[in-house]
């Protein structure tokens, strides 16, 4: 049993899953229910159901190229052989029965978001659809995902009915993301690269990766911000993260040593999840009627914290991965999309 929730705890993926779980909450608060502690529970099972399936997906279709790009990780149960590939198929139909389960329990319309999201996940990473590897499609297809299936289960499970206004949010929300998960290709290189998996990084290297992330990252704020209702208060503070933001990546464009560029992408990761906590707190204190001073401290504090767990991130990395050295061959199939720009 402890084996078992500790392959859970694994595919789960811990920073994904707060993400994913930060989108529903969003969600929730949107339609005017984010106190809700009930709702709130049903949405993050059936948002937890869904990335369990899809990371079981995912791990059983990459498993060669995780060999190659984390060896040893212990986050990929597969590759150190704490689990089969059977457990993975097991992981991947219950969670898939459960999320689709729950999210049926909060409303038919939530249901309906999770299957869509399920069946897209599924495509994403098995053959013969694989889109995976289908370079510009997949940056757009895993954002849709990953932000729409949460933050849709979220409003569906506080009211019946989409309004314009939450899919101006939702799409400040996708185009911000898409800027995050392009990033996730520097990781991810060399095994791209030699098993041909044709992504934006591997394709146009790093300068452009960079700027067109920077790109989704304004386009994405400022959605948000025109669609949140801002106060001064949280104009204010998005803007400070979205200038630490660029400015990380105006470094990452430059870096070429893989420890200091694995420390500017987290860092960035972090600023990203502090923006959404950042609206999280503005939509909760509309709802409950905060003064402009109580908001403007609040949301002051929430920034400092971020800031603070960027620039530590910046400066000392995550938690050193076991890896092993490119060969020769490897780093030649590599290097045009590793050379700066």
């Amino acid at each position: 049993m402890k084996a078992r929730l500790r392959l859970l705890v694994l595919l789960s993926r811990p920073p994904v899953a707060l993400l994913l779980a930060l989108y529903a909450a969003v969600g929730l608060s949107r339609a005017g229910h984010g106190q809700d502690p009930v709702l709130l529970a049903g949405s993050l099972m059936a948002v937890l159901g869904f990335l369990l399936f899809s990371v079981a997906c995912n791990d059983l279709a990459d498993v060669a190229i995780d060999r190659v790009n984390l060896p040893g990780a212990a986050g990929r149960p597969l590759v150190t052989g704490s689990a089969a590939a059977r457990d993975m198929v097991v992981v991947a139909v219950t969670s898939g029965a459960v999320a689709l389960g729950v999210s049926l329990a909060l409303d038919p319309r939530a249901a309906a978001v999770t299957a869509a999201g399920l069946a897209i996940s599924a495509g994403y990473s098995l053959r013969p659809v694989r889109l995976a590897d289908r370079g510009a499609v997949a940056a757009l297809v895993l954002p849709a995902c990953y932000v729409a299936v949460p933050y849709l289960v979220g409003v569906f499970a506080a009211r019946h009915a989409v309004r314009p206004a939450d899919l101006l949010l939702l799409a400040g929300l996708y185009i911000g993301f898409i800027g995050r998960i392009l990033l996730k290709d520097f990781r991810d290189l060399r095994g791209d690269a030699l098993f041909g998996k044709r992504t934006f990084l591997v394709r146009h290297g790093r300068g452009p990766t960079c700027l067109f992330s920077a790109c989704c990252w304004v386009i994405g704020t400022a959605v948000l911000v025109v669609a949140a209702r801002p106060a001064p208060a949280y104009a204010i503070s998005t803007g400070l993260c979205l200038a630490g933001a660029l400015w990380l990546l105006r470094a990452l464009a430059t870096e070429t040593r893989h420890r200091r560029e694995e420390a500017l992408i987290s860092a960035i990761a972090v600023v990203g999840r502090g923006m959404i906590l950042l609206l999280l707190a503005h939509l909760s204190m509309l709802q409950a009627h905060w003064t402009a001073l109580g908001e403007s401290a609040a949301l002051a504090a929430l920034l400092a914290v971020t800031a603070g767990q960027a620039a530590t991130m910046a400066k000392y990395g995550p938690v050193t991965r076991s890896t092993v050295p490119f060969t020769a061959a490897e780093a030649a199939v590599g290097s045009s999309a590793r050379r700066p720009a």
